[in-house]
């Protein structure tokens, strides 16, 4: 009875160990919103680091996350970094256009480890305003082993798809509460 149970445990872990071999380790999320505004009324809000907490999920998620601004916070180079129970990160963008959205590094940062990754969010026309689509992209397999990170991406992308349409859901009330000449603020 003994021999069996161990050849079932064996088996599962043998089991466990080629599914996540197997697992791809890149990621790519993307989340959509349609926002009754112009582009640059989003802008205004997507557009200033300053304006972030007011819209995106993580302070809700994390209450000890805290904030450090770069001396920008619009435009291209502007930057942030965080502390948190949750882990540490640094954010960067590398694109800011009132038309079109931003692009920015990130990593998120767990003591020694690094786990970078590409982030946008876009502007796109809707009937009545913009389509924002946020979108993120890395590799856990930078920074785990093949095993771990296969089943890491998969809790990952649902947990920050779920992230994203709270963030985009914010983001929607914020942008359609904010009086219509907020937008010429912008960059």
């Amino acid at each position: 009875m003994l021999k069996k149970f161990l050849l079932v445990v064996l088996l599962l872990i043998v089991v466990f160990v080629v599914v996540g071999a197997l697992l791809p380790t890149e990621y790519s999320i993307e989340r959509s919103i349609d926002v009754q505004a112009p582009p640059a009324a989003v802008h205004a809000h997507v557009g200033d680091l300053e304006q972030w907490p007011g819209w995106t999920p993580w302070l809700e998620q994390d209450p000890s996350i805290r904030v450090t601004l770069g001396e920008q916070t619009t435009g291209v180079g502007a930057s942030q970094t965080w502390t948190g129970d949750s882990g540490d990160g640094e954010l960067t963008f590398t694109a800011c256009d009132p038309a079109t959205g931003v692009a920015y590094d990130m990593a998120f940062i767990m003591g020694d480890v690094r786990a970078p990754s590409i982030g946008a969010l876009s502007y796109r026309p809707a009937a009545g305003g913009t389509t924002v689509v946020w979108s993120m992209r890395g590799d856990v397999g930078d920074f785990m082993p093949p095993v771990v990170g296969g089943y890491m991406n998969l809790a990952m992308k649902a947990s920050i798809a779920e992230m994203f349409d709270r963030g985009l859901a914010k983001l929607k009330t914020v942008v359609e509460a904010a009086p219509a000449d907020a937008a010429a603020s912008g960059d």
